[in-house]
């Protein structure tokens, strides 16, 4: 995502979610779920066209391009571990999922990735080792308790 900033990314994000069940979205719906005025929507779009990332057709419909829609999933994923992985420390669910915006820009993607895995295998179905189990309750009991 060289080049993309953190700004653009949230739109990707957004603009990702709010096109998963019609294939795209519009500017005043990007503006609503991002609480800002649609001239800077329209802003963001021309930047992310130029990268290739949008289409933007001019007071219409704003689509993903296959480059975005990856990246937008990509930024969901990231974002949605984060709060996974807050929650499972104790953290509520509204704090998780603030704190999370802020670590999916932060931490390098090789944190990322170990992250990833950790969360992974503490959420793996039931036939996870018994041994992970073990921890995983110990965590939950250990954090609940303070």
């Amino acid at each position: 995502m060289e080049g993309l900033s953190r700004r653009g990314e949230d739109y990707l994000r957004v603009i990702y979610e709010l096109s998963c069940e019609r294939g795209f979205t519009r500017v005043k719906e990007i503006a609503e779920r991002l609480a800002v005025k649609p001239a800077s929507v329209t802003e963001m779009l021309r930047r992310l066209a130029d990268m290739g990332l949008v289409v933007h057709e001019k007071y219409g419909i704003v689509r993903l391009t296959d480059e975005g829609f990856r990246i937008g999933a990509m930024v969901k994923d990231r974002h949605e571990l984060f709060v996974k992985f807050l929650e499972m420390l104790g953290v509520p669910h509204d704090v998780a999922v603030r704190d999370a915006h802020e670590l999916e820009h932060r931490l390098s993607s090789e944190t990322l990735t170990q992250i990833e895995k950790f969360v992974k295998l503490l959420l793996s179905p039931p036939d996870r080792p018994a041994h992970v189990r073990r921890w995983l309750n110990l965590l939950r009991e250990r954090l609940s308790s303070q």
